[in-house]
Parts: C-alpha cells; structure tokens; sequence
C-alpha cells in the first residue's frame, strides 16, 4: 500500500499546530502536548523540519519553534520531502535510478507520469489547507474538488 511514514504524518501534526498559533514560539514539550504525541517523537521530528527549513528554532529561556515561513507558503510535498526524502513510488521516478532493466523497462514512463501527479497533487495543498476546518459542524468536512476531478 501506499502511504507516508507515520513519522511524516506527525510532522504534519506537528505543523498544522504551528500553523495554528503562528504569533507564538513552542517549546517541543508544547507542540507534543498540543499534538498528542511523546516529547521524544517530536523532538526527532523537528531536526529534519528545521534541515528543511520548514521551522525555525530559537535558543533562549523563551526559546522554541516556529514555522519559518506562512502556513500558505509551505507545501505538503514539502513536509513529505523533509521526512522521506524525493517523492519516488518506484525506483524508476527518479532521474538517476539504479533499476537493472530501466532499459528494457515498458512501463517506466507510466509510472514516472504517476509520480508526478502525486507530486503535483501535494506540491497544489499547503500547509494552511491541513488546518482543521473551523466549522459549526466538526464532523462535515470537504475536500478541494480540484483534486478529485
């Protein structure tokens, strides 16, 4: 099955409570204990955000997280880059595969195709959009119709 590492999902988690309190800086205890998740997870997720310059850490008595930039100008191919690296399905969706039988292979430009909807998809949804909804009835929610048609 295809999925993203739990890991990933919880850097997602991690980012979406930045995203919802952007004038404040988090302690790792505090985004865990707003996240629902082990100090220690957050803190071996924030290493590869902060690489990727998805959040910045500050030093200090009041020190703590951050996004480093808008809940709109981050991306999810972004936060799925800084955890797994390139997004790649298959061996063949990079440039520079290491696939035995690239040369004979007949279905490498499909899945090349495939990767990079999937790419295009979450390159199209930010971080703002993961947001919970704010709503009158939590249990409705609704999905980008761009994205299903």
């Amino acid at each position: 099955m295809l999925r993203v590492t739990k890991l990933t999902d919880y850097a997602t988690v991690v980012l979406t409570v930045l995203a919802a309190r952007p004038e404040q800086v988090l302690s790792a205890t505090e985004l865990a204990e707003a996240a629902g998740l082990e100090a220690t997870t957050v803190a071996k997720l924030l290493k590869p955000l902060a690489q990727a310059g998805l959040v910045i850490g500050l030093r200090g008595v009041n020190g703590g997280y951050r996004l480093a930039r808008s809940a709109d100008a981050i991306t999810l191919i972004e936060v799925v880059q800084a955890m797994e690296g390139p997004l790649a399905i298959t061996e063949c969706s990079q440039d520079h595969s290491n696939c035995g039988i690239a040369h004979q292979c007949g279905v490498r430009t499909q899945w090349r195709l495939i990767n990079d909807v999937l790419a295009d998809a979450l390159r199209s949804v930010s971080l703002a959009q993961m947001l919970p909804p704010v709503s009158d009835n939590p249990g409705k929610r609704s999905i980008n119709a761009a994205l299903v048609s």
